[in-house]
């Protein structure tokens, strides 16, 4: 991975301990091997023990990566529904690396369906991972957070758009990404004296992933920027002083200007900038 912000240079993650949910590919592994480069510990929970038939990718072979780009991984089998899952997640990461320095709260489900076709099983894993497994992981590793000389919680979700359009059109998964953000909002005001950033993390445009590929093929794709966009403001984000950059709803774009970026067009993947596709809740 190659970033494209001047940031690279100028602040680092070298030796910082990252505790991420999920991450075993996609934006969350972007965001893990931007800091593994730095040198920084990574510790991946997530459920891919085994390689999923759609989907390329495990926790095992993200450790490798990670290992090979810079890092240090510890790879977690678990699952963040779980309470003891994520208790011993937090547990075994504190234990190989001294501490926890940052939490990427990166696990999500999707289901876009509308109220009459979604099961309530979606539903209920929707705000399980999402809500419930946010509020979990950033809950379980607060001690360790206050123990951090720059602590930062970093969740992937949307900016709080009471637009009604969204919750119209994709009303479970509305209310699941958006408990997300509420917990982002709520915990930062609850930690800001004791100095742990919490913040939001959105892509402006659609990413591309396997799950976009499987959805739209080679077309979506090429509509679609690198996850480097949000591996490079998560990195930007996560080496800001916690206690000056605190309860933000930031989008990939926003962040990488206030870095002095401000041509994201190699960061796309083929559609010029005007035709790439927009994402959600924006």
């Amino acid at each position: 991975m190659t970033s494209l912000t001047p940031v690279a240079q100028t602040r680092s993650l070298a030796g910082r301990t990252i505790l991420m949910s999920g991450g075993s590919r996609g934006i969350g592994l972007a965001i893990a091997l931007r800091a593994a480069a730095d040198g920084a510990n990574i510790a991946i929970m997530a459920k891919t023990a085994e390689p999923h038939p759609k989907l390329q990718g495990t926790v095992y072979t993200a450790a490798e990566q990670l290992e090979a780009a810079g890092g240090k991984a510890l790879p977690i089998i678990g699952d963040v529904r779980n309470d003891d899952d994520v208790a011993r997640a937090v547990a075994e990461t504190v234990e190989r690396f001294g501490g926890i320095d940052i939490v990427v709260n990166n696990a999500s489900a999707i289901d876009l369906r509308n109220t009459d076709d979604v099961t309530m099983k979606s539903y209920d894993l929707m705000a399980d991972i999402n809500v419930r497994g946010t509020f979990m992981l950033s809950k379980f590793s607060l001690d360790a957070l206050r123990r951090s000389e720059n602590p930062h919680i970093l969740t992937l979700s949307p900016p709080l758009n009471l637009d009604p359009k969204w919750a119209g059109s994709y009303l479970a998964y509305t209310m699941a990404k958006y408990g997300m953000s509420m917990t982002t909002l709520g915990l930062a005001e609850e930690l800001k004296n004791d100095g742990v950033a919490v913040n939001s993390l959105w892509p402006v445009t659609a990413i591309d992933t396997a799950a976009i590929r499987n959805l739209g093929g080679e077309t979506m794709a090429a509509a679609s920027r690198s996850a480097d966009i949000m591996a490079d403001a998560a990195h930007a984000v996560l080496t800001r002083s916690s206690r000056e950059a605190t309860g933000n709803f930031y989008t990939d774009e926003q962040v990488l200007r206030e870095e002095g970026i401000t041509d994201f067009r190699p960061y796309s993947l083929g559609a010029p900038e005007d035709k790439l596709m927009q994402d959600f809740f924006l």
